[in-house]
């Protein structure tokens, strides 16, 4: 998705009917009466070639206090915030309307980009409301009809030039992942890495359980305040990125708010909060997993370090607060027990504990990050490969289900940043997940990949073969041939 559209404006101006007609499926509750959308909901949607997604919010309401309404407001106000585009929509049988003057003025100071719909506009009854439309000072409205389809086309058009923009932003932030190997360069091996540079800059999120100390930490590898911190878990709400050098290489790191439990997340914000997070982890190519000493390996800390390792991207475990420890040394050695235990698919990733409050350990978690780095950009010589699989098979040769052996023939590297592996085999279907387990925790061991994702791929050599399935052409002909020349001569 290129770009983020928030469709904005007062209660029953059709917002919920447009987002329905976006995302092409009736995911929206839609009345006749107005506030029956409260939340923010996201969707992906599609017009033309244009893929993006669309949040609906709840109608904008002039009030200001702690009222159920103000609340709805504040929510809707983060959503323009956040998103690339806001639709301001009218109804244009109504007209203008005093609230939506003074939404328009919102929408001016707060919003980057702003398209200006006026909705209900089939017929000639709403001329007169398009007409007044000018009036709000946000450039020539376009006519819609969400409930009928009309309009569609120059909505496209109004944000066809403004998404080339958000796509090449995009791109730029993208992290390269997956990146595939040509033939000579999996032969080759060790290659040159891609290091780290201002316009492409090393990205890192820092991801964890709220109070744990995220904010603290990007602020002490900054060495200023420019986050907010404080003893109250949930401060942080965005994921916010900041770019600098460090130790001479230039990065940029996200402080993600915290994530908790899905069972405990019931504050609508915090869901946004918590998916924005997430979404800094697919940015990122190192995953900083920060850990509460105190409270060390709860069951959502593994599960943000196995999203880490499921999207591919290396992963560092720092655990902060280790300043109020007492008893270190039996601490960390049991920290390190604990995480081979809880965390086999990471075994041996970088574990290094510090102190965000005073700075101490920042220069460990440094080192810790680009080694992982390293490790994740890793190169292995197909030569070198094959002449390992052919000693791994020969100490535990793989299983002969129903008598027929598994034979592993060549192996190669097709894959960086995770490192990802072929292995050409015989009834690659038949061979058990145990024995892949076994050649990637070699791959770990022999070539010094630890911690980092391993992507191993079975693949079999049969669908080469052209004459595979295909019947001979008049095998019974011939043989009834052959049998009648053989009664001919008896």
């Amino acid at each position: 998705m290129s770009f983020s559209l928030a469709i904005v404006g007062r209660p029953n101006v059709g917002k919920s009917t447009l987002f329905n007609r976006l995302v092409g499926r009736r995911l929206a509750l839609v009345d006749d009466q107005p506030g029956v959308t409260r939340d923010l909901r996201e969707g992906e949607a599609r017009l033309g070639d244009l893929r993006f997604t669309v949040v609906d919010t709840a109608g904008l309401e002039n009030e200001t206090d702690e009222s159920l309404p103000a609340r709805m407001r504040r929510l809707t106000e983060r959503a323009v915030d956040e998103a690339d585009i806001c639709l301001f929509l009218i109804d244009a049988r109504a007209g203008i309307l005093p609230d939506d003057e003074v939404f328009a003025e919102i929408l001016r100071k707060r919003a980057k980009h702003v398209i200006l719909a006026a909705n209900k506009a089939e017929g000639s009854a709403a001329d007169a409301g398009v007409i007044e439309a000018y009036s709000l000072g946000l450039d020539e409205p376009i006519r819609l009809s969400a409930e009928h389809g009309e309009g569609m086309n120059e909505l496209y058009a109004a944000l066809l030039p403004l998404s080339e923009g958000f796509e090449a932003r995009a791109a730029a932030e993208a992290p390269e992942v997956e990146v595939t190997l040509s033939e000579e360069e999996a032969e080759a091996g060790e290659g040159d890495m891609r290091l780290p540079t201002r316009d492409k800059p090393l990205q890192i999120a820092v991801v964890g359980r709220p109070n744990a100390g995220k904010s603290t930490l990007v602020n002490a590898i900054l060495g200023e305040e420019r986050l907010l911190t404080g003893p109250e878990a949930g401060i942080t709400r965005d994921a916010i990125s900041v770019q600098m050098d460090w130790g001479g290489v230039p990065m940029r790191i996200f402080d993600t708010a915290g994530m908790r439990r899905r069972a405990k997340v019931q504050d609508k914000l915090e869901k946004l909060s918590v998916s924005d997070g997430i979404r800094a982890v697919k940015f990122a190519e190192v995953v900083v997993v920060l850990l509460d000493a105190a409270i060390p390996f709860e069951t959502q800390d593994l599960k943000i370090a196995d999203l880490a390792e499921r999207e591919g991207r290396a992963v560092v475990v720092a655990v902060n607060k280790w300043d109020v420890e007492n008893e270190k040394q039996d601490k960390l050695k049991w920290l390190r027990e604990q995480f081979e235990h809880v965390l086999p698919q990471l075994r041996g990733a970088p574990l290094v504990t510090i102190s965000a409050r005073t700075g101490k350990g920042l220069d460990r978690l440094q080192a810790a990050i680009m080694q992982a780095y390293d490790v994740w950009n890793r190169r292995v010589p197909t030569a070198q490969l094959n002449r390992w699989l052919e000693g791994m098979v020969s100490r535990h040769p793989p299983p002969a289900p129903q008598g027929r052996r598994i034979k592993l023939r060549y192996m190669t590297q097709a894959k960086t940043r995770p490192p990802g592996f072929v292995v050409m085999c015989s009834h690659p279907d038949k061979l058990p997940e145990s024995y892949s387990r076994y050649l990637v925790n070699g791959l770990r061991e022999d070539f010094d990949m630890p911690g980092t994702p391993i992507r191993l791929t079975m693949r079999g050599q049969g669908d080469r073969n052209p004459y595979k399935g295909r019947k001979k052409k008049n095998a019974g002909a011939l043989k009834k041939h052959l049998g009648k020349l053989q009664s001919k001569k008896d």
